[in-house]
């Protein structure tokens, strides 16, 4: 759902709303949650929910009580309940829907930690969030510097400014545990400012950051992808890719979020498999598999013994021969059932409208020697005049 500012101007040029991911009718972000209740309105004697979801930098979002029974809007700028002090965030939902998202997400409705709203933010509170919001660029090269300083094994990824600058939270990356007391004194002293350190995910990280992954297009995380499930290289086996941990890893240096998204086709695909390991018994010998194919729903076995000679088979013939092997039954050969399948596997190439034919490459040879032979006739008739001079 995208807002009017988004639309093409009159030259053809997108306008944009300038805000750089924070859209003012918060429909340009991968976590907006589209409002289908918006244009309904309530029963006769029924409240709005007086809960509201806002959102902060780095996706950060909470729900916080409507106490002054504010009129809000997606896109209102708020001033909200912290630990200490307040925050400054933008309104994300409102109504029915956020009973629903609260519940989803197993937050508690009314509970002791409930937070809530204190006002719509005046510009004194957005003037104090964004000069806030400003140190955070030359902060975070200050505290990579510290933590080089201190050869401490982490990333400062992004820092991230309470709504009234109390308070500094540092989002970093370690690989391990990280012992950051002696940067914590470091950073109080320098900044001046309550100082918080939070830990993200190398995934976590990617999402903030972005960028172009292997397929050609932005990455998942970044774009619409909100839950990281566990990737295990038992995806990649299922689905019989290579295990290069090059090409099965993302740009966070995790596996690939994509390898989940095609393993429950292959998981159904090979429920009809036999397994690889079992062995066919015929009365020309023992037959092992070596290699399936789970598009075509073919395998391939060889000899013991035979291991360059392949034949083909299908799933269900390969369980036919299983099952008699199961009543101490051998079938002839595996010969007999691969015929079945031989196919004429002649290819005849045809000239597509709008291409050239395919032995293009091989004419302009003969016309070299064709102008190598018109030069040296050239060459001949020049020299000729020149003899009769004499």
């Amino acid at each position: 759902m995208a807002c009017n500012s988004c639309s093409t101007g009159k030259d053809g040029q997108p306008r944009g709303c300038k805000n750089n991911g924070t859209c003012g009718t918060d429909s340009c972000n991968k976590l907006t949650v589209f409002d289908w209740l918006s244009n309904m309105s309530l029963p006769s004697g029924e409240k709005p929910f007086h809960y509201v979801e806002v959102r902060y930098k780095n996706g950060r979002k909470g729900y916080y009580k409507n106490t002054e029974n504010l009129t809000l809007g997606i896109g209102d700028i708020v001033a909200t309940q912290a630990k200490s002090g307040h925050d400054v965030g933008m309104v994300t939902l409102t109504g029915e829907l956020v009973r629903v998202q609260m519940k989803r997400k197993k937050v508690e409705i009314d509970g002791e930690e409930s937070l809530k709203i204190y006002r719509k933010a005046s510009q004194k509170d957005i003037d104090i969030w964004q000069k806030a919001r400003d140190k955070e660029e030359p902060m975070k090269v200050k505290a990579r510097q510290f933590a080089i300083d201190l050869r401490l094994q982490m990333k400062i990824s992004d820092i991230e400014f309470q709504g009234d600058g109390s308070k500094a939270t540092f989002y970093y990356t370690a690989e391990e545990r990280v012992d950051f007391r002696e940067l914590i004194k470091v950073f109080a002293r320098e900044f001046r400012t309550r100082i918080e350190m939070r830990q993200v995910g190398f995934r976590q990280e990617a999402s903030r950051l972005g960028g172009i992954g292997s397929c050609g297009r932005e990455l998942c995380c970044s774009t619409w992808l909100t839950d990281f499930r566990s990737v295990s290289t038992a995806a990649a086996r299922y689905q019989q890719l290579s295990l290069n941990p090059q090409k099965l890893a993302g740009q966070c240096g995790k596996l690939k979020c994509c390898l989940n998204y095609e393993l429950d086709a292959y998981m159904d695909a090979l429920k009809e498999f036999p397994k690889t390991d079992t062995k066919l018994y015929t009365e020309k010998g023992t037959a092992v598999c070596q290699k399936t194919d789970i598009f075509k729903g073919h395998m391939w076995y060889a000899y013991e013994g035979e291991w360059m000679n392949w034949h083909t088979l299908t799933t269900s013939q390969v369980n036919e021969i299983i099952a008699l092997n199961k009543q101490k039954k051998k079938v002839a050969s595996l010969e007999e059932y691969a015929s079945e399948l031989i196919e004429d596997t002649k290819v005849e190439f045809e000239n597509v409208v709008g291409q050239d034919s395919l032995t293009r490459f091989d004419r302009p040879k003969g016309r070299k020697k064709r102008r190598s032979n018109r030069n040296n006739r050239r060459n001949k008739n020049r020299r000729k005049p020149q003899n009769n001079a004499k």
